[in-house]
């Protein structure tokens, strides 16, 4: 069995979500700031007529908040009935990878995994870090949901 994977840049580093997660690519749009939210919420951007939270994946995963400009996208992803935009530094393309290429991430110490992180695949002579969506968007306030 193969899998569809988004494949994006962020921090220089390459991953991939299910493309079935996937709602739409979207040109960045400036967010609008909330207040006593993680630094990784990027704020709120309309999204034909509803509100859409978007998380600074960059920040999600602990490195530097994102400096975002119109280079930027906003993946919109749709999870557990709930849409959500990430920002990335770009997209890349749509790879198909077989399911028996995915190897687990790496453990981090005896007891952890990586956390954000489904599997590794190879891609041509590129490293993709599959990401685990449900993880990611795990601990983000549910008063930012977004009803699809």
């Amino acid at each position: 069995m193969h899998r569809e994977l988004i494949t994006f840049e962020v921090a220089g580093q390459i991953f991939g979500i299910d493309i079935m997660a996937i709602r739409e690519i979207r040109a960045w749009t400036p967010a609008a700031r909330l207040p006593r939210v993680p630094d990784y919420v990027a704020g709120v951007v309309n999204l034909r007529g509803s509100v859409l939270p978007v998380i600074d994946l960059s920040a999600r995963l602990g490195w530097q908040v994102t400096d975002a400009s119109p280079r930027h996208a906003i993946i919109v992803t749709q999870v557990r009935g709930q849409a959500r935009g990430l920002i990335v530094d770009s997209v890349s393309d749509i790879v198909t990878v077989p399911s028996d290429a995915m190897q687990p991430p790496p453990a981090v110490s005896l007891e952890a995994i990586v956390p954000f992180l489904e599997g590794l695949a190879t891609v041509g002579d590129r490293m993709v870090m599959v990401l685990n969506l449900e993880a990611i968007l795990e601990d983000a306030p549910e008063e930012l949901g977004c009803a699809a």
